[in-house]
């Protein structure tokens, strides 16, 4: 098969290659790959900072959606020619992939089989953050930074689907009214505002009940300030840093709860819990079209590089597509 191999470096580095078609295991289905989506996770591998988990692919991908094409002999769900998405540990920028099958979802009637390539990693991320971890119920309220990522526009809609007042930041009026059809209450320019005091200003100085951030230690203390009583604050992402200075006052006073972890290390055994949850609570709401899919831009697989200098310039807003 071809797959998308990496020296680490700029974008350039990707190059497309002959390489062997992946062994399956016991417990594994072997998906022919029709979409990948490209994640920021993908970018700091590529770097060569963010290396696969001990005996996944080393090939980047966290997600991507087709046909079982093959299942393990302990596999009892699954079956050659179901058309499916999955959660990867590794291996999405290919065109076939082995996953557990506890990692395995099926295409929520109404979206196409490509379009499912769109929900597994924001899915999962979201669900087991906001909505395991964090317990964000209706008549909450939520505030995600950077949403028209992928990530946020995801989050915006199953937290408007359930309930929840939801906040975003965004870079500019384009992305904020993007933000604002798929759901989005409050929208803030972070280029042009302090979200802290819009935040403070729109919940009547009561802050936010959850917030996601991807940013890390550049938002770190403004985030603790933007949370009201009893406030959860959950961070994937360094993208402003990963060494903050704060006030640990802040987590008195308001009997905080700060909570940081990556999807991707995470056990097969967890991973399979969040997909059944997923499955049981998300799909539905795709199902109902509460939750739609978001994609920008597809490229082949052969113009990884392209893929990965959109997603670095933050221009695009939703998913962003690689197609073998």
């Amino acid at each position: 098969m071809k797959a998308i191999v990496i020296t680490p470096g700029a974008p350039e580095v990707l190059q497309l290659q002959e390489v062997e078609d992946p062994d399956i295991k016991d417990n594994e289905v072997l998906i022919k790959v029709e979409a990948t989506a490209v994640n920021r996770a993908d970018t700091i591998q590529r770097q060569g900072m963010y290396p696969p988990p001990k005996g996944a692919s080393p090939y980047p991908g966290l997600e991507c959606s087709d046909t079982i094409e093959a299942v393990g002999k302990f596999v009892s769900r699954w079956k050659v020619g179901d058309q499916v998405c999955a959660i990867l540990s590794g291996g999405g920028y290919a065109e076939k992939v082995a996953v557990p099958a506890g990692q395995v979802l099926p295409v929520p009637s109404g979206i196409s089989v490509k379009e499912a390539a769109a929900f597994p990693e924001v899915a999962c991320t979201v669900w087991s953050t906001v909505f395991m971890s964090n317990r964000l119920s209706a008549g909450e309220t939520f505030l995600v930074h950077g949403g028209s990522s992928g990530i946020g526009t995801f989050a915006i809609q199953i937290a408007n689907a359930r309930g929840s007042k939801v906040f975003v930041t965004a870079g500019s009026e384009e992305k904020l009214t993007f933000c604002k059809e798929l759901g989005a209450d409050v929208c803030i320019n972070y280029k042009t505002e302090d979200f802290v005091a819009r935040v403070m200003e729109e919940t009547g100085g009561k802050g936010v009940d959850v917030l996601l951030d991807c940013m890390g230690a550049g938002y770190f203390q403004r985030n603790l300030d933007s949370l009201g009583f009893d406030g959860r604050l959950f961070i994937i992402g360094l993208m402003r840093g990963a060494v903050a200075e704060f006030n640990l006052r802040s987590l008195f006073a308001k009997r905080l709860t700060v909570q940081a972890a990556s999807l991707r290390a995470r056990s097969p055994e967890n991973k399979a819990e969040i997909v059944s949850e997923v499955e049981k609570n998300v799909w539905p709401a795709i199902v109902a079209g509460k939750v739609k899919p978001v994609i920008y831009k597809q490229f082949p697989l052969s113009e990884a590089a392209e893929a990965h200098k959109l997603i670095e310039s933050s221009q695009h807003i939703g998913k962003i597509f690689l197609v073998p």
